[in-house]
């Protein structure tokens, strides 16, 4: 099978695609035909080595110390299943399904736990769409809803709004019932179309020095910023981050433990009930995906390039181009 691979940390250049073996599906998994892979920060961190916070450590200790430890990148997926190993329950050969892995979706196949961050595919979504939708939709799941448990009439406020969790997690705020405060620099539009209440441009005004305060604060920006933002909390607001940091760390201890405005991070990690949360928030009409940009396998490195750049959107992979799985879907009907 073909997939695209890098041997070495680095820019888009590293990224190589070629001839593969094809896994097998042991018990308990499912074997995948990859449609479609989408290109996420994450994958560019893992790419490039780029580790930030107290990740920086052990990060090259978990995933590789001088080259990547995995040479096949890519975490999210949309595909159909065309193997099942024993004790198969979940799924058959035939389902469409979306969702997430350690490793491995920039490739034609990916074995995947029947009981791992998978889920069968919205049927509103084509499988580029679908792919889009773990990384940034289950990011902003867990941030706003698990840890900062946001309820109707609670104002929140995304720092970075216009970014891949960004997007989602005006949606899924909005949602959650919040009142909804997106900062960016552009796309105000898109982003008001998504469900923000209020957009503020940064490169043109300082939220902080506005008279408001917010229940809370996501920050999806690089860094942390608790310092400069809690006096735009509430008494009982929440402040959460994308990026893990010794100093956040230690607010978040002292915060948690002094009550207050609080400081929060973490990681957000995919699991079944997240995927069958997000199919039905999709199915719903609560989240949608915007895809900026589709590339097929072959040109891997410029989806990198291009996810680098400032697309109001998604960058998503796809293994088989869109004629090719309608056609497929005519023969099956």
């Amino acid at each position: 099978m073909r997939a695209a691979t890098n041997t070495e940390y680095g820019t888009p250049d590293v990224l190589r695609v070629t001839e593969t073996d094809r896994p097998q599906p042991g018990p308990g998994e499912v074997l995948v035909e990859v449609h479609a892979a989408a290109v996420t920060q994450g994958d560019r961190r893992l790419r490039a080595a780029d580790f930030p916070g107290v990740s920086a450590v052990f990060g090259r200790l978990l995933f590789g110390l001088f080259r990547p430890r995995h040479s096949v990148g890519g975490t999210m997926f949309s595909g159909r299943v065309v193997a099942v190993g024993s004790d198969v329950t979940r799924f058959s050969v035939g389902d469409e399904v979306f969702g997430g892995v350690d490793r491995g979706a920039y490739a034609e196949y990916v074995v995947v736990s029947e009981d791992g961050a998978i889920a069968d595919k919205p049927e509103v979504l084509d499988h580029a769409e679908a792919a889009a939708i773990p990384y940034g939709a289950g990011t902003a799941l867990t941030f706003l809803r698990d840890m900062a448990k946001v309820q109707p009439g609670e104002r929140v406020l995304v720092v970075g709004a216009t970014g891949g969790v960004g997007r989602m997690a005006v949606q899924i705020a909005r949602h959650l019932g919040a009142h909804v405060t997106a900062v960016g620099s552009r796309d105000a539009e898109l982003v008001r179309a998504l469900g923000a209440d209020d957009f503020i441009d940064y490169t043109a005004e300082d939220f902080t020095a506005r008279d408001e305060r917010w229940d809370v604060i996501f920050d999806t920006t690089e860094g942390d910023h608790f310092r400069s933002f809690r006096g735009s909390l509430t008494e009982t607001g929440r402040y959460l981050s994308l990026y893990m940091t010794p100093r956040l760390l230690v607010q978040m201890a002292f915060t948690a433990l002094r009550g207050g405005r609080r400081a929060m991070t973490g990681v957000a990690m995919g699991s079944t009930e997240g995927m069958e949360d997000l199919r039905e928030l999709v199915e719903i009409g609560a989240v949608r995906p915007v895809v900026a940009e589709r590339f097929p396998l072959d040109r891997i490195a410029d989806a990198h390039r291009a996810l680098e750049g400032r697309l109001p959107g998604d960058v998503v992979i796809e293994m088989r181009p869109r004629s090719e799985e309608r056609s497929a879907i005519r023969a099956v009907a």
